[in-house]
């Protein structure tokens, strides 16, 4: 019997959730399966991956044959890191507490990894987030400027109208001195 890790397909029509499983390669996709040994959640960024790391190497040493995507996830976690170090091992290269060693300190490097990607997303959402406000807050800015603007035209606009009923009121005003004056000198 020819053995595969694969993925199955869980979750609803277009937010698709991998249950990481051992299989009969004859079953089908979706169906019987002989052991569930992590999940796989792609919509989130960066994508949730949770396996175990132990069952997937037992299952590797017994000649199981992950997919392509099962193999890049296995790689991602360090199944197959793993499963390298253990062969080093029974080879007599070092001995188990040095692989053990060597695969905390990839281990930790890789959270290193993701914690900084995520600190990026985190940080270009956050000047995204800036970037947008500060540019509504222009718009508002530029729509009080034109606000004040129309209202200043239509204030001169009222003025300009009210101005020649002040000089014709202004005039007769002056008019009516200038006629005194000439009626001081007549008389």
């Amino acid at each position: 019997m020819s053995v595969k890790i694969r993925l199955q397909r869980h979750g609803k029509k277009g937010k698709p959730f991998f249950h990481i499983v051992v299989a009969d390669s004859r079953t089908r996709r979706d169906g019987r399966f002989i052991e569930k040994i992590g999940t796989y959640n792609p919509i989130t960024n960066p994508a949730i991956i949770e396996l175990d790391v132990d069952a997937a190497v037992k299952w590797l040493n017994n000649g199981a044959q992950p997919t392509d995507t099962a193999r890049a996830i296995l790689s991602y976690k360090g199944a197959l890191l793993k499963k390298h170090l253990q062969g080093g091992v029974a080879k007599g290269a070092f001995d188990e507490a040095e692989a053990e060693k060597r695969f905390n300190a990839w281990k930790e490097s890789k959270e290193n990894a993701v914690l900084g990607k995520k600190d990026g997303l985190l940080k270009s959402k956050e000047d995204a987030k800036k970037a947008a406000l500060e540019a509504e807050a222009k718009v508002n800015a530029d729509r009080i400027a034109a606000k004040e603007a129309l209202l200043a035209e239509e204030k001169a606009a009222e003025e300009a109208a009210n101005a020649p009923a002040e000089e014709a009121a202004a005039e007769e005003n002056t008019e009516v001195p200038v006629a005194e004056e000439g009626t001081e000198e007549q008389a």
